[in-house]
């Protein structure tokens, strides 16, 4: 991204942030959800992370939480209270360690970073606690990080906060930070009263827990039954650091004073025990009886801690590593209309990889036109998406205030992108006129994948089918582009099945040129025409579609009949293939979505079986029939399918069929296995 565009972007990623750190700190209210305002923050981060120049003062990046209301006292904090930047993959939790590292060479710091400190990240609201002698004095929220409201009489009806501390061996000063929150069985609770009254019901507990916190009457703060977990102790000293070495020696203390600390967090030694957690901690999430949305690390050594600092809103030696949305934001980069089964038209959302529930996505249905008029979607928006369990993504909101200007309107199309039909409407869908399209289409796609093509192995008819009816491929170029998590999300299938597909596709994206002009369905071309073409182009130096495509379109309709065995009909069919737009297009997205040419057919010095014809029969041992196609056309023969007295040789394996007995009758020379591979060499 160019300078100029970042800080465009940036400048209205910092707008429509604050407007929603606004409603969501402030007014307890939300026009989007957590997930989706964090994604935001996200990719602000990232952009001022690349372009460092561009990070100003006024940066949602540098600052905490939200005003302080005026219906509470006002309350300065004696340190600030920070907040901490998220990761949301290994990747983002390495930048971390490694911008961690960075910073404390430059400070000439050299220490092992090691040991971390894992806890829960709760989804509630972040408060301090003041203890004066042992006596809970002050109570107030995290405001704007530096002043809070003061809601001490709210806080004191929560039974697991102290009002006065355990035992003896306490600081006579104690600041304590920790977080507020309500469990899911108290939250049920609370919404089933909503409803007997008939008011509207709560979106989910940590707005309750925010609402109930600011409330001016205590006793409805009492009737909301909220729970505690301090995270840590402020004032950090001197004699805080030579009393408190580690985390985990703040937490045995806090828990020894009657103030409790969440008993999931640990102790981990590396970087591998932090992922093994945060997977572990994943699996469990549904149980808990609170919402947590990620787990905070950090360093264990609270004096490298305290050396590492603050940078914006941040400590530099913690972060809080979130589980993946189930909602985020991304941009929509195209759309495509794709022709399903039953000849109806579907536009898919192309959008930039995001990462929703775990998996990695890049389209999305966007069912029908009205659908796409109901979001007012453009090309170009930045939208929010959705996943909740195993539901396929859906796109369910367009940021229109992170418009520029640039976005697209998109218009369904008048004719179909298959075969060029006009294109008619069924109520709420399109459909196109020609009723033997879809069949066509689908075809065309099982001819692209069998296995003288691109030869998919585990991508038969029923799968492209079901992509197809999912509106993930609009034509063949699009299976070269698909994710993991566009497929693991269809019913029925898994991410291991997903992953051997897509790691199937990418292992063919190179293919030898005759197999690839096979493969691209032209009227009349069989394989051994596909052959002939190629061996035309032997001079050529053909590596990527768009070179075959600038390459045939030379040829002179004339100048493909003169090739042997290439008659009007089928020369005419390969010149008006070649200078179609449509499949000009198509060859352009091919090379596009990384598919690559090798050479294949026959070079010069290399024709030792010129002049002689192949007939394979039977499984080989060896090698797959495809293969041995190719190695016999590498060395200038011909592959056949039918047996003649024409026929060089039949090639034998094991459980051969009738061309077998044919060559016995017509007196063909038939080869066994290893004497046809020693003719190859």
């Amino acid at each position: 991204m160019a300078t100029q565009s970042a800080r465009e972007r940036i400048e209205h990623l910092k707008k429509v942030i604050n407007h929603h750190r606004y409603l969501y700190h402030v007014l307890d209210r939300e026009e989007i959800s957590a997930e989706a305002l964090d994604s935001l923050k996200k990719e602000l981060f990232d952009l001022e992370n690349q372009f460092p120049s561009l990070i100003t003062p006024d940066s949602p990046t540098q600052r905490v939480g939200g005003a302080p209301l005026k219906e509470f006292n006002k309350v300065r904090h004696e340190e600030r209270m920070t907040s901490l930047n998220d990761a949301f993959s290994e990747e983002d939790v390495r930048a971390w360690i490694t911008r961690l590292e960075n910073y404390l060479d430059s400070q000439g710091i050299s220490r092992s970073l090691s040991e971390f400190y894992c806890d829960l990240k709760m989804d509630g609201l972040a408060m301090e606690l003041i203890y004066e002698q042992g006596v809970f004095v002050q109570g107030s929220t995290r405001g704007d990080g530096l002043i809070g409201e003061d809601v001490i009489n709210n806080l004191r009806t929560i039974e697991a906060i102290p009002l006065r501390l355990e035992g003896t061996k306490f600081p006579a000063h104690l600041v304590v930070r920790g977080e507020a929150f309500l469990t899911k069985k108290e939250f049920a609770r609370i919404n089933r009263e909503q409803e007997k009254m008939g008011d509207k019901l709560y979106a989910n507990p940590r707005n309750v827990a925010a609402g109930s916190i600011r409330q001016l009457d205590p006793k409805i703060t009492a009737s909301r039954k909220l729970d505690f977990f301090a995270y840590g102790i402020g004032g950090r000293g001197a004699d805080y650091l030579g009393e408190y070495e580690t985390h985990i020696d703040e937490y045995d203390a806090l828990n020894r004073w009657g103030i409790k600390t969440n008993p999931q967090g640990k102790v981990v030694k590396s970087l591998a025990e932090v992922f093994a957690f945060h997977k572990e901690i994943g699996k469990l999430r549904e149980r808990l009886a609170y919402e947590i949305d990620g787990m905070v690390v950090s360093l264990n050594d609270n004096k490298l801690y305290e050396e590492a600092g603050i940078i914006g809103k941040a400590p530099r030696g913690a972060m809080a590593y979130k589980f993946s949305p189930r909602e985020a934001t991304t941009i929509v980069e195209e759309i495509k209309v794709q022709v399903g089964r039953t000849g109806a038209l579907t536009p898919v959302a192309v959008m930039r990889p995001v990462q929703v529930g775990g998996i990695t996505i890049t389209h999305a249905s966007l069912h029908n036109a009205d659908e796409i008029e109901r979001l007012d979607l453009k090309l170009g928006d930045t939208v929010i998406v959705s996943r909740a369990g195993d539901v396929i993504p859906q796109i369910t909101k367009v940021l229109t205030e992170l418009r520029t200007g640039k976005e697209k309107k998109f218009v369904m199309p008048t004719h179909c992108p298959v075969d060029g039909s006009k294109v008619t409407r069924d109520g709420v869908a399109y459909r196109c006129s020609n009723k033997n399209c879809a069949a066509v289409h689908r075809e065309s796609l099982y001819h692209f994948i069998s296995r003288p093509g691109f030869n998919l192995d585990g991508l038969g008819p029923k799968i492209v089918d079901r992509f197809l009816d999912e509106g993930l491929i609009s034509d063949a170029s699009d299976i070269f582009t698909l994710q993991v998590g566009d497929i693991a999300v269809l019913e029925r299938f898994g991410e291991k099945s997903a992953a051997n597909i897509v790691s199937e596709v990418r292992t063919k994206k190179t293919i030898t040129l005759p197999r690839f002009i096979y493969a691209l369905g032209i009227l009349h071309v069989g394989e051994e025409t596909a052959n002939l073409l190629a061996k035309q182009l032997t001079q050529e130096n053909i590596h990527t579609p768009v070179a075959l495509l600038k390459a045939m379109q030379k040829f002179s309709l004339e100048k493909l009949q003169e090739i042997p065995d290439i008659g009007p009909k089928v020369a005419q069919s390969i010149y008006d293939w070649f200078r179609e737009a449509r499949n000009t297009n198509f060859i352009k997205r091919l090379e596009e979505a990384g598919v690559q040419i090798e050479k294949g057919h026959a070079s010069k010095g290399s024709n030792k079986l010129a002049g002689k014809t192949f007939v394979l029969t039977g499984t080989l041992a060896s090698l797959e029939r495809e293969a041995a196609k190719e190695k016999i056309r590498a060395l200038g023969g011909e592959a056949s399918e039918s047996v003649s007295k024409k026929t060089s040789y039949v090639v034998v394996g094991t459980e051969p069929g009738s061309k077998y007995e044919k060559a016995k009758q017509l007196g063909v020379k038939i080869l066994e296995e290893q004497d046809f591979l020693a003719l190859l060499k």
